[in-house]
């Protein structure tokens, strides 16, 4: 990855103030829960799995291997009991690229506090803290070499990918059939056909495995023959905006090039989705070349890394069944050729909302300008997108993504946690009267879409 130049992180500045962000010091709160229980949970499979892996550590570095597994393990143990007692948050000692960068976002953290308090888990922004620990698992890898490069989730991925294999089977021969008609799909056809695929992408999103602590979240069923009783959960459904950017590809003229990008969530079930969105982009003439945005490291369990992203297009095109074989060797020709492009920058990894980013990283925003519609699939980016406070649930989700709007860009999420803009006044009231955990428990889902402003 080539060098990147940052700012320091200086307050962004609007009109209106935002509202505070979620935090675990709201006791009770989805952020208090996640704190308190899921990432001690995560932390400790974190440490099974290192333990686990001890022979393999073994047989790959001998005696060095062994005691790399223990510095590793005596890290995690610490961390975990750094989080469970609320003790302030710590710099980052290793010689990453970023590490400077998390320092300084930990001094502007401080100028947030009092004198009299310091950062810390239960009470710094739960966006902040969650990150944090994502990192700090990270540093110790890092720090814990001849076995720094060993991704503490890459078990529990290639696991979930193995599990929905038959999920993932149908949907590959639904891409081809449907590839086999396309020159006789009129132009309703085609829009039927992607607002189905879109849809498939929102709910594969539901396989998300630092909601579920790593246990197994995987699609065991075909998502396609359940659209239909999905639908009414579908809170924001802007699907007709999407098609109104992607449709001008195909009326086009022979010279237009339409641009879509893709931030890529969770590896597995959901990413065979997005690929397979991607290809029926393609192959309808709405797009002539995808991006796809991952992750620069393991990152909140189950996110997509450019290993997860190879791997998968090899599982496919190695598989015995002909239609997904065929999409995988489809996938591979089309990074061959240019049309499909994987990208990845450290922004994805930081804790920054993303309305910093024209500050922060801005030949990343740059790059996202030169987008046509730009689709931000999951939780975590939705939470980056709104900053992940406290908004009001009918704020418009313009209004909510403040300074950021580097192209036309649209949120495929399924909501697990407790932020969500751009609701009809009185909808979170009659979701909340009948479901208290509506907003976390994903079951519902948005295609909300934000034009540039």
């Amino acid at each position: 990855m080539t060098a990147t130049h940052y700012t320091t992180l200086r307050p962004v500045t609007n009109k209106m103030e935002p509202p505070c962000p979620l935090s675990a010091r709201f006791e009770g709160s989805f952020a208090y829960y996640t704190v308190k229980d899921r990432l001690p949970q995560i932390l400790t499979k974190v440490i099974d799995t290192v333990h686990r892996n001890k022979n393999k550590f073994l047989e790959a570095h001998g005696e060095e291997g062994i005691e790399a597994e223990k510095k590793a393990l005596s890290f995690f143990s610490k961390l975990r009991n750094e989080l469970q007692t609320n003790k302030p948050i710590l710099p980052l000692t290793d010689e990453l690229p970023d590490t400077q960068i998390w320092n300084q976002y930990l001094d502007y953290q401080k100028t947030l506090v009092g004198n009299d308090e310091e950062p810390s888990w239960f009470r710094s922004p739960w966006l902040y803290v969650e990150c944090y620990l994502y990192r700090r698992i990270q540093e110790g890898m890092s720090l814990s070499p001849p076995i720094s490069e060993y991704d503490v989730f890459q078990d529990v991925k290639n696991e979930s990918f193995f599990q929905s294999q038959q999920a993932m089977l149908s949907l590959c021969a639904h891409l081809q059939e449907l590839k086999g008609k396309v020159n006789s799909l009129s132009n309703d056809d085609v829009r039927g056909d992607i607002y189905k695929l879109l849809q498939v992408s929102l709910w594969g999103n539901k396989c998300d495995l630092s909601i579920s602590g790593g246990q197994d979240n995987s699609q065991k069923t075909s998502v396609l023959s359940s659209l239909d009783d999905f639908h009414g959960f579908i809170l924001v459904d802007d699907m007709n905006s999407l098609w109104n950017i992607l449709s001008k590809n195909r009326d086009g003229n022979a010279e237009s090039r339409t641009r879509v990008d893709i931030v890529l969530d969770n590896a597995g079930f959901e990413l065979v989705t997005d690929l397979i969105l991607a290809d029926a982009l393609l192959s309808l003439d709405l797009a002539t070349e995808v991006h796809f945005h991952g992750k620069v490291r393991p990152w909140y369990v189950s996110d997509t890394t450019k290993h997860d992203f190879d791997w998968t297009i090899r599982q496919c095109t190695a598989t015995n069944n002909k239609w997904m074989s065929k999409c995988g060797q489809t996938w591979r020709e089309n990074l061959k050729k240019g049309r499909w492009v994987y990208q990845e920058h450290l922004f994805w990894t930081l804790p920054h909302e993303f309305c910093t980013m024209a500050e922060v990283a801005p030949e990343l925003y740059t790059e996202l300008q030169k987008s046509d519609l730009v689709l931000f699939k999951g939780d975590l980016n939705y939470r980056k997108l709104t900053g992940d406070r406290k908004w009001d649930h009918t704020v418009p989700f313009s209004q909510a993504l403040r300074s950021f709007h580097p192209a036309p860009l649209c949120s495929i999420r399924t909501l697990k946690a407790d932020v969500q803009v751009g609701l009809q006044a009185g909808t979170a009231e009659r979701l909340t009267a009948a479901e208290t955990d509506w907003m976390i428990s994903g079951k519902y889902g948005v295609i909300q879409f934000s034009p540039v402003v």
